[in-house]
């Protein structure tokens, strides 16, 4: 569970802000992203293959500078 505590003299929006990035940095965000509805499981094998993909491309441009 994410918690925030207000500061003396700190605005509602940054504390919002400051939630809000502690939520991305836990995984919170992209956890209920994926939960949010079913993926079969060849959407799931083709989503990985081109995450994969996409590592590799990136990994070979980083070797070639």
């Amino acid at each position: 569970m994410t918690q925030v505590r207000v500061r003396e003299d700190e605005s509602f929006e940054r504390a919002l802000r400051r939630f809000t990035k502690s939520c991305e940095k836990s995984g919170l965000i992209a956890d209920i992203r994926k939960h949010q509805r079913f993926e079969k499981p060849s959407e799931r094998k083709k989503r990985k293959l081109s995450a994969a993909r996409r590592k590799l491309r990136r990994l070979m441009s980083a070797r070639s500078l």
